[in-house]
């Protein structure tokens, strides 16, 4: 009971914490309303089960174990946030509630972008390796720490869902979108430092 309560707590501390899932969410809820937020926010659920199939199942020793192969991790998720982080600086399209509808994207590719993020995000992986190796115990039954797994999961949804709520209300779209270049400008460099950042980290 301990160990859950442990693992409980850490996961919730870990998903409130402002990162890159926490910008996407909120940039994608101010834009195109609450249905692609709270589909951004299924694919960062999605995209945590990565990380945790990968720990349970022993990747994740092969990953933390070999510097090149933990460093080409990294620039991928580096990359990803500064590609999308120049695309929110750069964004010229002014939106209003109104004809957001027609450029807003699929649900597939508010999807990815949610999987995206979370799936290629460093900080995310040594999250979760630290919470299997540290606070749980990978020798646990498999059940149990699929079970873990699908907790930090659930956990992910309801956070962002809950941002997703928040960022699409009406009143607080219409005030954003009056000031959109400025939002995409703040959420652009936002996305940019946090990709910068992840060069900085190390699984030591």
């Amino acid at each position: 009971m301990s160990e859950l309560i442990a693992v409980a707590m850490i996961t919730v501390l870990a998903v409130i914490s402002p990162g890159p899932d926490f910008a996407m969410v909120t940039k994608n809820s101010y834009s195109y309303g609450v249905r692609v937020g709270l589909i951004t926010a299924i694919g960062i659920a999605i995209g945590v089960q990565i990380h945790v199939f990968y720990t349970v199942f022993g990747v994740s020793f092969i990953i933390t174990e070999s510097p090149t192969l933990f460093f080409i991790m990294k620039l991928l998720g580096v990359g990803y946030l500064i590609y999308l982080g120049f695309k929110s600086l750069t964004n010229k399209t002014q939106l209003t509630i109104e004809n957001a509808v027609n450029s807003a994207p699929s649900v597939f590719q508010a999807l990815r972008v949610g999987f995206l993020t979370n799936a290629l995000n460093p900080k995310t992986m040594l999250f979760v390796i630290a919470l299997y190796t540290q606070v749980a115990n990978l020798s646990n039954p498999l059940w149990v720490n699929l079970s873990y797994g699908m907790f930090i999961s659930v956990a992910h949804w309801i956070w962002f869902s809950c941002v997703a709520l928040f960022f699409s209300t009406p009143l607080l779209r219409t005030k954003i979108l009056s000031h959109q270049k400025m939002a995409d400008k703040i959420i652009g460099v936002l996305l940019i430092l946090l990709g910068i950042g992840l060069l900085f980290i190390s699984v030591k």
